[in-house]
């Protein structure tokens, strides 16, 4: 890890800030200054983690090529990275026991599937499912996405070995990255906040989340709330 360059104090940089807002209360502001240093003090800690990780030492090789079912055909891991070197894949919980897919895996795609051209300039982007490619064809169509790529884990080894699966057979969302460097494919990271490691009273969750909906709703004095959760459809 580099070494970090000096940083002015937390406290210093927020008491710089000249953003007034029109008939704000100096109660506010004071209020509203001393969460400023806290936010500071957060950038700082998501980029602390970030270098961490960016520091991890070769993860384990991947010794199975799996087998998935694109839109274009059959393909296997190597194949989900094309031209780039890195590769990010979420495992949906669509299995074929399920005639509709989770919601909130669901919600995260379809928020994800706006940046995906974005993100598919610098490593690629997979999104893999136990259902056959068709269903997953058809709800893509229905949701209206565009960008983002869904791939049939056609024999569930992918699914399983990766840890998608429950001991009792449920599903379990999960979000991996793989490298390839000189031609060898390495498991990089893996999403690991689970039940075990929640905090009482919140829902497991990494950090970041991966999920705009939570990061917006974070912003707001309802924040996620206890008793909602994102649904298929509003009607």
């Amino acid at each position: 890890m580099t070494h970090a360059p000096s940083l002015v104090p937390a406290a210093e940089l927020a008491q710089r800030n000249r953003m007034r807002i029109p008939n704000e209360s100096a109660e506010y502001r004071r209020a509203r200054t001393a969460l400023l240093a806290e936010e500071i003090e957060l950038r700082r800690h998501i980029e602390r983690v970030a270098e961490l990780r960016r520091a991890l030492p070769p993860g384990a090789e991947v010794a199975n090529t799996y087998r998935f079912q694109g839109e274009n055909g059959a393909v296997d891991l190597a194949g989900l990275f094309g031209d780039k070197q890195t590769l990010v894949v979420y495992s949906y919980m669509f299995g074929p026991q399920r005639e509709r897919p989770c919601p909130m895996c669901s919600s995260m795609i379809a928020a994800w599937n706006g940046e995906a051209q974005d993100v598919e300039q610098r490593v690629a982007l997979a999104i893999v499912a136990r259902s056959p490619i068709e269903k997953l064809v058809a709800f893509k169509n229905e949701r209206g996405w565009r960008d983002i790529k869904l791939y049939s884990d056609i024999d569930g080894s992918y699914s399983r070995d990766y840890q998608a699966i429950a001991d009792d057979g449920s599903e379990i969302p999960q979000l991996h990255v793989f490298t390839r460097r000189d031609g060898t494919i390495r498991h990089f990271w893996s999403g690991e906040m689970g039940e075990e490691t929640a905090d009482p009273g919140q829902d497991p969750r990494g950090a970041p989340d991966p999920m705009p909906l939570w990061n917006i709703l974070d912003m707001t004095p309802e924040g996620r709330g206890t008793d909602w959760y994102p649904r298929l459809n509003y009607d």
